[in-house]
């Protein structure tokens, strides 16, 4: 079973970086494709970013295309998202995901979240 955590949110300028990790506590990290989404205040939970079992397919939202980018450590059962250029825009609470299908881009597709990390951007 896939127990997903969140870390790395806090508070940045923009035009920063942050980089955001998720661990699984788990022993099945490397069967899952992994994702990244984000609400922002008042706002349905968007897709960010994904990535395939093997690293070999990434996806992106078109709002943090070229600024973020997602990659996954399998030996350490972590998955991260490189976050720069942040943008006010981009300020919300982060989730992790977990798919034990394909690599997909909606919110149905995962079957596992993590609980969140707050990302706020500072204009």
């Amino acid at each position: 079973q896939v127990q997903l955590v969140e870390s790395g949110g806090g508070l940045v300028q923009a035009g920063g970086s942050l980089r955001l990790s998720c661990t699984d506590s788990g022993r099945t990290f490397a069967n899952y494709a992994m994702g990244w989404f984000r609400r922002a205040p008042g706002k349905d939970r968007e897709f960010v970013a994904t990535i395939s079992r093997n690293s070999g397919i990434t996806r992106y939202g078109d709002s943090v295309q070229g600024r973020f980018t997602i990659s996954r450590d399998n030996n350490k059962n972590t998955v991260y998202l490189q976050m720069n250029s942040l943008e006010p825009e981009d300020t919300g609470v982060y989730y992790c995901a977990a798919s034990m299908g394909v690599i997909g881009t909606l919110r149905d597709s995962y079957d596992l979240w993590g609980q969140g990390t707050q990302v706020t951007v500072s204009s």
